[in-house]
């Protein structure tokens, strides 16, 4: 065997290798959270008030209070993150500006959570006057996912062969009709898998909703975007590190902990449905 084969087959054996460890660990973790969390799940568990300290009951104010602030976080980060990278990928100059900008982008996507939660008190609890509400972290996770869509869409958007745009300009089309028919569908499929991962990193945040708005308990569920709420990612943190019985709701904590991988396993194959039916669709376009 050559050298050079020898170097391409020991690479590869290496990326495998490091490939089935990865998924041993999270194969590890799936199973220990479903095989001590699958046996508290049921329509109790989903449909019920927690009862007697969160000892019993169920966990339906957390599930309903993560979907409303994954709502609030999608209404205000997807429009504003998909306008402002369409705007950095078609029309923003490539000058020393705008490159500072696409890096201060990037670098927030590495930002701590928790500085998140902070700055959405600062802002939106204190400056703006919201209250610690729905609004409030809804707002705060918005500002979390805007650097993966921004980042993630800008990428969409330069994927598209510049022929597009240029024969939609030659038959007389104006640069927004170029980018609306023709630029924009051949890159929904990145703009939406990207958004959907990023909201379902969103919905399983804990740190930046701490300060926010999410709530330890409450007897009623919330009316309107300015009350306060309970979330999944919140509730398991108290059941898992704060609860004063914690050996005792340890399965609760597992049911809860799978019930949230769960929706973020469906927003995932949500946006792999998504990507493939866009990608068969401009498959069948060219």
């Amino acid at each position: 065997m050559k050298q050079s084969q020898l170097q391409q087959a020991l690479g590869l054996n290496t990326l495998r290798f490091f490939v089935l460890l990865v998924l041993l660990f999270l194969g590890i973790i799936l199973w220990e959270i479903f095989s001590k969390g699958a046996g508290v799940i049921g329509f109790t568990f989903l449909f019920d008030y927690p009862h007697k300290g969160m000892m019993e009951g169920g966990i339906f104010p957390t599930i309903i209070g993560t979907i409303f602030v994954t709502m609030v976080t999608t209404v205000f980060a997807i429009p504003l993150g998909i306008a402002t990278a369409i705007y950095l990928s078609e029309y923003a100059a490539n000058n020393w500006v705008n490159r500072l900008i696409r890096a201060s982008i990037r670098n927030l996507a590495g930002v701590p959570s928790i500085i998140y939660g902070l700055f959405g008190v600062a802002l939106f609890v204190e400056g703006l006057g919201f209250g610690a509400s729905i609004l409030s972290a809804g707002f705060t996770l918005g500002l979390l996912t805007l650097p993966y869509i921004i980042t993630t869409t800008e990428e969409a958007l330069k994927n598209v062969p510049q022929s597009y745009r240029e024969g939609a300009l030659a038959l007389g089309a104006t640069k927004w009709e170029a980018i609306y028919s023709n630029v924009l569908p051949s890159a929904v499929s990145g703009i939406v898998t990207g958004s959907i991962l990023g909201l379902s990193r969103a919905a399983g945040e804990t740190a930046p909703i701490l300060f926010t708005g999410v709530a330890f308990y409450l007897r009623y569920l919330p009316s309107s975007i300015n009350d306060s709420f309970m979330a999944m990612p919140y509730h398991l943190y108290i059941l898992s590190t704060q609860h004063h019985a914690i050996e005792e709701v340890r399965p609760l904590a597992y049911g809860t902990a799978l019930v949230l991988l769960s929706v973020v396993f469906v927003l995932n194959i949500i946006a792999f449905i998504i990507r493939y039916r866009y990608r068969n669709y401009n498959q069948a376009r060219v």
